[in-house]
Formats: structure tokens, sequence, C-alpha cells
């Protein structure tokens, strides 16, 4: 089995007397990206700065590779690169100076931090803009760079702070190739997002957050199996004709179509050819829309509102 990089157990924050997090436990395991997912206001931010060692715990444990965050903040920074949500490089200084600066602060030889530096420019398509200062940047540049300073040091684990949020297509997708070339490699990261198509593209798991509370956790594929009771089938008829009563899941009308909110697909469809007999009308279209992970993501976090 892959051993566990990051344990939290019961972990809680409170603000004064108000619960951000409210006792929750997981594990991350070596080589995965872990999705973290929730709305604004969920307890994502305040759990991710609690992993890093940047907010104190209330009450439970954090243990990142085997060792208590609060008591080992240093030795864990040395193996952690971190990408917040606003990306952070110092304005006035060029590309090339903040990898620089980022070098020296994780004690890289000169000659190390340079070939990294350059490599990593190349790949994150900032070579050409390495001498010029930050703040010519647009957000997608800024973010590209902050993740560049994150891996110049070669970490072992990576935390991503809502990495693509408000970028442009190309950064974005770049940033997301980057994250599964990084995984590739060996690397562990968790993604801090409310990007559902991220989390689905990305994650080996994903934990879903709301209030607090993780109210799921699970490979993106069982949670959208969980959903069952999502699916809907959908079906028109002409001349169109509905009793809704007649079928065993929720109806609701959407101009000349039924779409029947049902767990038991296969028993709706049989429903529908039995109803159109009955009546004698005929079916013009009919299509099963199994939810996304999304769809699910919503339904949950309106379950534990």
């Amino acid at each position: 089995m892959p051993e566990e990089v990051i344990r939290v157990y019961d972990l809680k924050k409170y603000y004064g007397d108000f619960p951000a997090v409210k006792g929750i436990s997981f594990s991350v395991k070596k080589g995965e990206v872990f999705g973290f997912l929730g709305p604004n206001g969920a307890g994502k931010t305040t759990t991710i700065r609690m992993l890093t060692g940047i907010l104190e715990p209330s009450e439970g444990r954090i243990e990142v590779f085997g060792m208590d965050v609060t008591k080992n903040k240093l030795k864990i920074r040395e193996r952690v690169g971190i990408v917040p949500e606003m990306a952070n490089p110092y304005i006035d200084l060029s590309a090339m100076q903040n990898l620089f600066l980022m070098g020296r602060l994780y004690g890289m030889k000169k000659r190390e931090i340079k070939e990294r530096s350059l490599s990593l420019l190349e790949t994150f398509k900032l070579y050409n803009k390495k001498d010029q200062k930050v703040r010519t940047f647009s957000k997608g540049m800024k973010q590209r760079l902050s993740l560049a300073m994150a891996l110049l040091p070669d970490p072992e684990l990576l935390f991503l702070d809502e990495p693509t949020s408000g970028l442009d297509v190309m950064s974005a997708r770049l940033i997301k190739d980057i994250i599964i070339s990084e995984q590739q490699r060996g690397k562990t990261i968790f993604l801090n997002t409310h990007n559902m198509q991220d989390a689905n593209e990305l994650c080996n798991r994903v934990a879903i957050i709301n209030h607090g509370k993780i109210v799921a956790i699970d490979t993106p594929e069982k949670i959208k199996e969980l959903g069952a009771k999502y699916n809907v089938v959908e079906v028109s008829f002409s001349p169109f004709k509905v009793n809704e009563d007649f079928f065993s899941g929720k109806v609701k009308i959407s101009g000349n179509k039924l779409n029947i909110h049902t767990e038991d697909v296969h028993r709706t469809i049989e429903e529908i050819v039995e109803f159109a007999r009955r009546e004698k009308i005929k079916i013009v279209t009919l299509n099963v829309k199994k939810p996304s992970l999304e769809d699910i993501f919503m339904e949950i976090v309106k379950e534990n509102a």
C-alpha cells in the first residue's frame, strides 16, 4: 500500500465562536492528486493554511511526512511547495530574480538555481520574459511563475490553492499539464479547488467539504456512482401528454418534454413505454442524462446545507 504523506485527525478551527472547520479527518497517499472541493466559505482555504503551518489548529492533529506540523514546520517546509490562490511573486523583480530569491531561501547553489530556473521558465513559456519585471505580467503569467517558484527546489509535496481560477485557457491548460507531469514524476499534490472539471480530470480522489465538514470522500467515479438518484430520463411525446402519478420518479415539465428524476433508469424507461402504449401516443425523443461530478457536487452541497 502507498504510504500516507498527509494524515489529518479530527481537525478543528474556530474564529472566536465561529467554527470554520468542524472536526475533519482524512489522509493523502504518496503520489496521488488529492482534490479538496467545496463552495466558497466551506473551509477549504482555512484547511490548507493549517496543513501548511500558516494557521494553528484549534483542535486536532496534522502529520505531514509523519511529522507533526505544529512542531516541525521548517523541516516540512523544506520538502513542500506552495502555490496560493493569489499569485505572490515580487512585482518589482524580474521572473529570474524571483526564482533566484526562492532558490536562495531554500539554500540551493547558484548554478543549480540558474539551471533549474531556465528550464522551468522554458516549461512555463516564460523564457522570453525572464528579465522583465513581474508587474508587466498578466494574471496567468504570474500564476505560472508562482508554480515555477514552488517547483524550483523540486519538492515532494505540492499544495495548490485554486491554481487555475480566473486564468485564460492557455495558462489553465499549461498548469494542468504540469500537474499531470509532476504526478508522473512521483509527486504528491493537494489540489484545493471548486472547479469540477479540474477535479474530474486531475484527481485520483476527492473530498467534498461544506460548512466545515467533509460530506464525501472517494474517487471521482465512485462519487458519481453516489449520484444514481440524480439520473434524469428526458422524454417527449406526440401528442404531448403527461400523468405525473404514472411514473415512480419525480416528474418535471420542461417545454414539451418530461424530465423524470430516477434512481432506476431501466424501470423508468419501461414505465415510459407502457404509458405511451396505454395512451396511444408516440415517443418522439428519449434521452438518459447521467449526472456529472459537478451535478452531484451541487446536490451533495444542497443536502448538507
